[in-house]
């Protein structure tokens, strides 16, 4: 058996590592305000517009989870489209229905809680933007006749590249944790959205409770719980896995895939 110092110290060192400093303080608040002014412009008439590209953005992983699920419980994807007013479509053929159901918010959410763990820092920003290029690749290949869908995926690649070109990449990690805190509460909004504000008859909570019982509100509140935690164990794991200062950060990216 170990020592009893030895435990003490694990102890210790495991409330260390949660211990908030002053630059994790800092992507707190950027998280935070994130929140607030998304949900006020997700539901604001005519400025809500300008959300438009991150939107949509967030509309292609919700479509990315339904497509990759599909393929990986042996279905097929015949297209993926997105539309600005009522979202986005995947036509699928096979596939097990009760994971590619539930795939689009949850894959949407748990997208999101990951690019929010890489926002605390700029190191963990660079990788996840190439996974997000990955990602919308694929999106890209799937809606290859979609222009809608074709101009939003070269908007998020554009956008990437050139954070990677400003101060050692600084800026590309609010990017990551926006489009992050979007997509981790889109569920949220969009079922909050869907079946509540709208009353839209046709979404995929609907169809799962048509297929396995239950009602679309009950399956719409589960997976905006799940949705919420995705994001709190994103939080938590960014600030355990990352306690680095802004200088430290941005001493670490000029090394790792530097750019000027």
């Amino acid at each position: 058996m170990a020592p009893i110092h030895t435990h003490i110290a694990h102890i210790l060192l495991s409330r260390r590592s949660l211990a908030v400093n002053s630059t994790q303080k800092v992507t707190l608040g950027v998280i935070a305000a994130y929140v607030v002014l998304i949900a006020l412009l997700w539901n604001l008439p005519y400025v809500r517009w300008s959300l438009w590209p991150f939107k949509m953005l967030v509309i292609a992983f919700h479509e990315f989870g339904h497509a990759i699920t599909a393929c990986c419980t042996g279905g097929r994807v015949k297209s993926i489209s997105l539309d600005p007013r009522e979202g986005g479509v995947t036509q699928m053929q096979g596939g097990i229905s009760a994971i590619t159901l539930p795939a689009g918010y949850l894959g949407s959410s748990l997208i999101g809680a990951l690019l929010i763990f890489c926002g605390f820092n700029i190191v963990a920003s660079k990788f996840a933007s190439i996974v997000l290029a990955v990602c919308f690749l694929l999106t890209l290949w799937w809606a290859r006749r979609d222009w809608l869908t074709i101009i939003t995926v070269l908007f998020a690649v554009g956008l990437l590249v050139a954070c990677w070109f400003i101060a050692h990449a600084e800026p590309l990690r609010f990017v990551v944790l926006f489009i992050g805190v979007m997509s981790a509460l889109y569920s949220v909004w969009d079922i909050c959205d869907d079946l509540i504000l709208r009353k839209v008859n046709s979404s995929d909570a609907s169809v799962f409770a048509q297929k396995y019982g239950g009602s679309s509100q009950c399956w719409g509140v589960i997976w905006s719980i799940i949705s919420l935690v995705f994001m709190a164990i994103g939080i938590v794991a960014g600030i355990a896995a990352f306690p680095q200062s802004f200088s430290q950060q941005e001493d670490d990216s000029k090394h790792v895939i530097p750019t000027r």
